[in-house]
């Protein structure tokens, strides 16, 4: 790793950090430069300014994340209307999520709580950036919602998955706290992945009531 790659890499660890404990409007560049252990300067060197940063937080959970989940859409797409059911496409976004525990400790809990914070805070340009960069992928999961469930409207549809990702989103940002709850009162010791399993009956029943 070069000093360039590593300098970078200490400032997106701060960064995402930083974010997902504070929000984005409350987390400045010194602060993030003081838990990195860089200047200033480097910052801007490196990306330019705050929404760039923050833009790059996002890409590297979303390029490995959307990645993964294109090979499995496409596999999905090969497949026939009837055998596209909630729990078989919930699961084409379970698994390439699950994987991200697999490049750094804790990334699953981590990015729920940023789209958390990139949903309750006002970051057009953040919403904007994700739906030109990578919002195609989710057009192709709303399709093939769309080819299992042909009696559903599209307005129908939208909705669905916006409560589907926003139960998963909150459950999984504060997935820390239930396993703790869960290991205190009712002696089971739990995994992120065995959260989101005790979550997909709930959520495939909502996507196809």
């Amino acid at each position: 790793m070069s000093l360039h790659d590593s300098t970078q890499t200490k400032i997106l660890d701060a960064a995402e950090f930083l974010f997902a404990e504070r929000g984005f409007a409350e987390t400045s560049l010194r602060t993030i430069t003081g838990r990195a252990k860089v200047n200033l300067a480097s910052v801007n060197y490196h990306f330019g300014s705050k929404k760039s940063l923050i833009q790059a937080v996002f890409d590297r959970f979303l390029q490995d994340f959307t990645s993964q989940l294109s090979v499995r859409l496409e596999e999905l797409e090969q497949q026939p209307a009837n055998e596209l059911q909630a729990e078989t496409l919930l699961s084409a976004l379970i698994e390439p999520l699950l994987s991200l525990n697999n490049t750094r400790n804790n990334s699953v809990s981590i990015f729920m709580r940023l789209l958390g914070r990139a949903y309750a805070e006002t970051q057009g340009h953040l919403r904007r950036y994700v739906t030109e960069r990578y919002g195609h992928v989710l057009v192709r999961f709303t399709h093939l919602f769309q080819k299992g469930y042909p009696e559903l409207s599209n307005d129908q549809i939208f909705w669905r998955l916006h409560y589907m990702l926003g139960s998963l989103i909150f459950t999984l940002a504060g997935s820390d706290a239930l396993r703790q709850i869960s290991e205190a009162d009712f002696n089971r010791s739990l995994e992120v992945k065995d959260v989101i399993q005790e979550m997909v009956p709930f959520l495939a029943a909502g996507m196809k009531a």
